[in-house]
């Protein structure tokens, strides 16, 4: 059985568009590249097809990708998200102690992490680490360089 893909409405709607996206229009757009590319003549050294053929491929596999995530997504309502302890969805704010700085992520599935815009996963060490953890609580992240401790000052809905 495969794994539930976790996904927040918003992440749902993101993939939800993207596929909509490749169907209607990219595939379009290389079926004319790859007709333009054949009326060109001789296949065999024509870069333009092969470039075309290469984009083709790479969208049906990024469809075939988008289509098994959604077949198994669970998606998280966020306002109906529990906000005494961390969970997927919410927002939190953790106290990083070894820095004595200041964090903000939102908890998503492992399909939505992007830590360059504060989405980590439930499934990374810091994510998985702080599931479940309520406000004033220290966690401990296990990591190769040693332990790192966060404690948790704010949970909060994330829209």
């Amino acid at each position: 059985m495969d794994k539930k893909n976790l996904l927040t409405y918003e992440g749902l709607q993101k993939l939800e568009n993207e596929l909509q996206d490749l169907k209607v229009v990219r595939r379009k757009e290389v079926a004319q590249k790859i007709k333009e590319a054949r009326e060109q003549g001789d296949l065999s050294e024509n870069a333009e097809y092969d470039a075309a053929k290469d984009e083709q491929r790479d969208i049906e596999a990024r469809i075939d990708e988008i289509e098994k995530i959604l077949k198994n997504a669970e998606v998280v309502i966020e306002e109906e998200v529990d906000l005494d302890k961390i969970s997927v969805g919410c927002r939190v704010r953790i106290l990083d102690m070894e820095y004595d700085d200041e964090l903000e992520y939102k908890i998503v599935g492992s399909t939505e992490a992007n830590s360059l815009k504060g989405k980590i996963s439930n499934e990374s060490p810091v994510g998985r680490a702080l599931l479940g953890a309520k406000v004033d609580d220290v966690v401990v992240v296990e990591t190769q360089a040693g332990d790192l401790k966060y404690k948790v000052l704010e949970i909060q809905r994330s829209n």
